[in-house]
């Protein structure tokens, strides 16, 4: 007997979109946290066989990218789902990292991809305070407790400790992505793909880092056909950080987030 009721394709799709990690007071960025439910609750659709994820990120915090990719694998094989990301304006960085989550990836042909590397960043204000009459007053317990501390000379041995933790952290965002790609990767060595070069998708297709080029609409209509369901999830924002986010703009912490979230952006040229 042929049956008149098709059953409709549902694919859930959530969004990652910030920098990972937090970004101001209230967690405007990705973290694990602040993404945990929205994550799983798109894995809760029984009927669900595929999760679309789209991340449109520079990259930021290593353990909250570890974290994130790790539920996401966590997820997919408890609930025997398959997993599918798409790169918007960037997937650098962290954002690639948690991409590698995904069993496929797809970019647009000018999505910025790659930056598989770790970056550490500060600034030295040390002359600023001399010429303005402050002292800096610190105290220790532990010699190594005040490392790479902005108002003070650098010393070699920091720099030299914290290129030891790079290195340590870089070792493991390469077997994140050797796992997820495999055999997929062309060259790697030849190609720089390790050194934290960044390329348009169109060049990363060719490097084995994206599967193909289209956006998220477009490859799951051609994927699961024009009648399938894509239920877009949303992330709510709070009620609170709605209401207050704006009255702390100029407090000093805020601040530095908003720029040192701009760098990343603009890093990548946007």
């Amino acid at each position: 007997m042929i049956s008149f009721f098709k059953k409709k394709i549902i694919i859930p799709h959530i969004r990652l979109s910030g920098v990972i990690g937090s970004a101001g007071r209230f967690n405007q960025g990705i973290d694990f946290t602040g993404q945990q439910e929205i994550i799983k609750k798109a894995f809760s659709f029984k009927k669900a066989k595929n999760i679309a994820i789209s991340i449109n990120s520079p990259g930021g915090s290593p353990v909250q990218s570890h974290l994130i990719h790790d539920y996401i694998k966590q997820l997919a094989k408890k609930n025997k789902k398959k997993v599918i990301i798409f790169a918007e304006d960037v997937m650098a960085s962290g954002g690639y990292l948690i991409a590698c989550a995904g069993d496929e990836i797809y970019a647009n042909s000018s999505s910025i991809v790659g930056s598989i590397g770790v970056i550490s960043a500060s600034f030295g204000f040390q002359d600023a305070i001399k010429k303005i009459g402050i002292q800096r007053r610190v105290y220790t317990a532990g010699k190594n407790k005040s490392t790479l501390d902005p108002f003070k000379e650098e010393k070699k041995e920091d720099i030299e400790r914290i290129k030891k933790l790079q290195l340590e952290l870089h070792s493991d965002f390469i077997e994140v992505v050797k796992k997820s790609r495999g055999s997929k990767l062309v060259d790697p060595e030849k190609n720089n793909t390790f050194t934290g070069e960044f390329w348009s998708g169109s060049t990363s297709v060719k490097l084995g880092l994206v599967d193909g080029i289209g956006n998220a609409e477009q490859i799951l209509r051609e994927k699961f056909g024009e009648e399938a369901v894509i239920k877009k999830l949303e992330k709510q924002k709070s009620f609170i950080a709605k209401k207050l986010s704006s009255s702390i703009d100029n407090q000093l912490d805020n601040v530095i987030g908003v720029l040192e979230e701009r760098a990343l952006w603009q890093k990548f040229g946007l």
